[in-house]
């Protein structure tokens, strides 16, 4: 690893380098050398990208000790690896307020005490710099093959661990909250405690691949993606808090093997669980299930054991999907939300049809938190927000969660109010998930299903329906309005934007076709019911 980077140290130490000396910074000559750059100019922000070497005569250094002070600082900020000014006619010495900053903050500066070509100094440096990126490269790809030779093997997560141990002599480790936790060598394993912490404290779906200080130790994290999430992260010590392009490269490579292991592992898993999908449709529709698969399939059950539904309904634009395309969307559509519900600790139980995804979500819960709403939130807000139009292969779709329920023969009671919820969405703009919201619409589904909820609407409301349509009027408006408004003539007037004065006509005029007593305390009630009815029936 170390012979492949390039230093301000081994640059040096070249044959174009014999007459320079070090005169400030030497604590910083492990710093990485990216390119060369002859610089002679004071602006020059937009002309440096970090890591360079900057070789200068010093004509723009004929300036006063402060500017000079601002140009050393903006070199340090812009991350150059090492400043090399030609000592002569421009530059005689380094001032000691310029030695004193590069020294406090690690930064080489290199002079030439004779004249040197500055073009033999590029060219030298490019080439070396060229080829050890080809070797670079091609040690990459050597690596690369070598990961995934250890992903087929027994313990293939492992075994890549200690392939990176040898690479960088430190602490690496694999973290996951569903999968086993791995690491190399036996004592990294003292660090696992700190980094899930820290991971379960922090935002863990924005966590990006970077440098994190815990317990004042830098590691890198690497998150390991796939269905649209992190399903671990490799973790890498470091001696300091920097890392270079080519570590980062190799732990990408690394984490791509292990990806493919764990989503190997995951699609055994779910092949292994067809006779799932039957059970659950066995038990959403009543049917009778054996008891070995009870066990199976749900948790042990506990005074504090209790199950939602969780239905996801996709719309019928079915695509011409052949057998085996469907087979591959159905296996990481239940991989993915499998691993969504166990990431918010639920114990999911799941069945996925082409029109349809149902999922039998037990958690523990106990006293205030039964009802667990924050937590079914959370997962439909994260469903819906690595939907890429791949998850649900472009199709829109609706969610409905039934109430909470404690024994295994409510779940078919679950399901149906599961499936209502979606209904109502349907039918008007709803936008609760949760069948406890429902309010009276339960109450109206029920009818509904029943056939009652049309004739309740004509008898309370058919009469001023047929006005309207006769007389070209808004009376049912105004009277929907008026009951909202809790019968305040000022505020309907201002929503429907006319004068009082012309309410008071509307009002008297659905006082001479529904009754003088239509806002009785029962006829309102009546009256409002009808209203919310009719809104399920359009």
């Amino acid at each position: 690893m170390n012979e492949l980077s390039l230093t301000v140290k081994d640059v040096l130490a070249r044959e174009t380098f014999k007459h320079a000396k070090v005169v400030a910074g030497s604590n910083g000559l492990d710093r990485q050398v990216r390119w060369s750059h002859v610089l002679e100019v004071s602006e020059f922000s937009s002309l440096v990208n970090g890591g360079e070497i900057i070789l200068t005569t010093g004509l723009h250094l004929q300036l006063d000790s402060a500017t000079q002070l601002k140009y050393i600082k903006q070199l340090i900020e812009l991350d150059v690896a090492c400043l090399c000014v030609e000592i002569g006619y421009y530059v005689s010495e380094i001032q000691q307020e310029i030695i004193a900053l590069a020294d406090a903050q690690q930064f080489p500066i290199v002079v030439f005490e004779k004249a040197v070509k500055f073009v033999d100094i590029s060219q030298d440096l490019h080439t070396v710099i060229i080829n050890r990126h080809y070797e670079m490269l091609s040690k990459l790809d050597t690596l690369s093959r070598r990961f995934n030779e250890l992903s087929l093997m027994p313990n293939g997560i492992l075994k890549i661990l200690h392939e990176l141990h040898s690479l960088f002599n430190q602490h690496v480790l694999f973290i996951s909250d569903e999968a086993k936790s791995y690491y190399y060598p036996v004592e990294s394993s003292s660090w696992k405690k700190s980094i899930k912490e820290f991971l379960s404290e922090s935002p863990t779906q924005k966590l990006k691949q970077d440098i994190y200080i815990i317990d004042d130790q830098a590691f890198v994290l690497f998150p390991i993606n796939g269905l649209g999430q992190a399903l671990g992260y490799l973790c890498l010590h470091l001696p300091q808090a920097t890392a270079d392009k080519f570590a980062i490269l190799i732990l990408d490579r690394a984490s791509l093997a292990i990806a493919q292991i764990l989503l190997r592992i995951r699609t055994i898993q779910e092949r292994n669980q067809y006779n799932e999908d039957e059970f659950v449709r066995n038990l959403l529709h009543g049917r009778p299930v054996d008891q070995e698969d009870i066990q199976s399939y749900l948790p042990t059950k506990s005074p504090n054991t209790h199950y939602r539904i969780f239905v996801i309904e996709l719309d019928t634009n079915e695509t011409t999907i052949d057998e085996n395309s469907w087979e591959e969307i159905r296996l990481q559509q239940s991989m993915t939300i499998r691993s969504v519900f166990k990431r918010h600790s639920f114990f999911p139980t799941i069945s996925v049809t082409r029109n349809e995804i149902t999922i039998i979500a037990s958690f523990i819960a106990s006293g205030k938190h039964v009802k667990d709403i924050n937590r079914f939130t959370q997962v439909a807000k994260q469903l819906t927000s690595m939907d890429d139009d791949s998850l649900f292969n472009e199709r829109e779709y609706t969610f409905g969660i039934s109430l909470v329920h404690h024994n295994q023969s409510q779940i078919k009671e679950g399901y149906t109010e599961a499936k209502r919820v979606i209904e109502l969405k349907q039918l008007i703009l709803f936008e609760s998930d949760f069948y406890e919201d429902l309010g009276i619409y339960r109450l109206l589904l029920l009818l509904n299903e029943q056939e009652y909820l049309e004739h309740y609407v004509e008898d309370y409301l058919q009469d001023l329906i047929d006005y309207d349509k006769k007389t070209d009027s808004n009376l049912f408006e105004t009277l929907r309005i008026y009951l909202e408004c809790g019968g305040s003539k000022k505020e309907t007037a201002d929503r429907l934007f006319i004068v009082r004065q012309t309410l008071y006509h509307r009002l008297e005029k659905i006082e001479s076709i529904m009754g003088e007593n239509f806002m009785s305390p029962l006829n309102r009630i009546a009256l409002e019911v009808a209203i919310l009815a009719k809104k399920v029936l359009s």
